[in-house]
C-alpha cells in the first residue's frame, strides 16, 4: 500500500468520515479557508491513481468513495512504525508511547484494559 502525503490524507480523512461524496459535499468539509475546487480535484486524481479512492458517474457528477478502510490505512502506518523505529518491537514502542505523549492516569488506565482485554482473548 502506497503512502498519502498530508493533503491527500487531510482529504480521505473526510471521506472516511461521509463513506461517500460529491465535489460540493468534501468542499464543505473542509475548514475554512476552503481549498479550491481545482486542488482537490487533484489530490483525487492522485489517490484514484494510487488506488485510494473511486467513483461513480451520475451524469456529469461523480461521487467518491474510499477503497481503503482507515483502520487498514493505519495498522499498515503502525507496524511499519514499529518495524523502522523500534527495531520490529513492540513493547519498545508501547513504552515510548506511554512515556512520552503524556498520557493521562485515565487514558492509561483506559489503555490498560484494552491490554488486559487482548491478553484474555489471546489465552482462549
Amino acid at each position: 500500500m502506497q503512502q498519502l502525503t498530508n493533503s491527500e490524507e487531510q482529504l480521505m480523512e473526510h471521506l472516511w468520515q461521509l463513506e461517500k461524496a460529491f465535489m460540493k459535499d468534501l468542499l464543505e468539509a473542509y475548514p475554512e479557508p476552503k481549498p479550491a475546487t481545482t486542488t482537490v480535484a487533484t489530490l483525487l486524481k492522485r489517490m484514484i491513481d494510487k488506488q485510494f479512492v473511486a467513483y461513480r458517474e451520475y451524469g456529469n457528477s461523480r461521487e467518491y468513495y474510499p477503497l481503503v478502510k482507515k483502520t487498514d490505512y493505519f495498522s499498515k502506518h503502525v507496524n511499519g512504525l514499529i518495524s523502522n523505529f523500534f527495531n520490529n518491537s513492540a513493547s519498545q514502542f508501547a513504552s515510548f508511547f506511554t512515556k512520552e505523549t503524556n498520557l493521562s492516569q485515565t487514558e492509561l488506565e483506559e489503555l490498560k484494559k484494552i491490554i488486559d482485554s487482548e491478553i484474555l482473548k489471546k489465552k482462549k
